[in-house]
């Protein structure tokens, strides 16, 4: 599942943060942070999500209908790496609920009411909340109250 959502920084310059969640255990495969909600920065957390887990079949890849998620590059960048496109229909928010979840917590466990005086340390900051925090650490309910990555160790994945 792939999404994107901003982030609290200075007035006019809000960081934009995209993951890619696996959403068998929940856990971040891909993310990536840049200034702007750009095509460029959903491929780069799929990049990373491929980098990661490098599938050997087809996987499923789904999103809402933002225009970064409907364009060229993106459709291109799916077919290049053998994923295959879901998209929820007009107005179906519920379907993103994971990342949604996601994007939540980081701000409710993390980042409420900072401010980032520079991009650099909000992006640190996010790299410290999901590489060190939520994959190793976070409980999840759906999980058996286990993280992401002691659950993905129990299904051997």
């Amino acid at each position: 599942m792939g999404d994107g959502h901003h982030l609290h920084q200075d007035p006019g310059r809000l960081p934009y943060l995209a993951v890619v969640i696996d959403l068998f255990s929940r856990r971040v495969i891909g993310w990536s942070l840049q200034s702007r909600q750009v095509t460029d920065v959903v491929l780069q957390a799929l990049l990373m999500a491929v980098w990661r887990r490098k599938p050997k079949t087809t996987v499923l890849v789904h999103s809402d209908q933002g225009s970064q998620f409907t364009s060229m590059d993106w459709a291109a960048f799916l077919k290049h790496h053998n994923l295959e496109h879901s998209m929820s229909r007009r107005g179906n928010c519920h379907d993103n609920a994971v990342a949604e979840s996601c994007f939540n917590l980081l701000k409710c466990e993390r980042i409420r009411r900072k401010i980032y005086r520079t991009r650099e340390e909000a992006r640190q900051d996010v790299f410290d909340y999901i590489e060190m925090f939520y994959n190793p650490r976070r409980k999840h309910v759906r999980n058996g109250m286990l993280s992401p990555v002691e659950f993905e160790r129990q299904h051997q994945m």
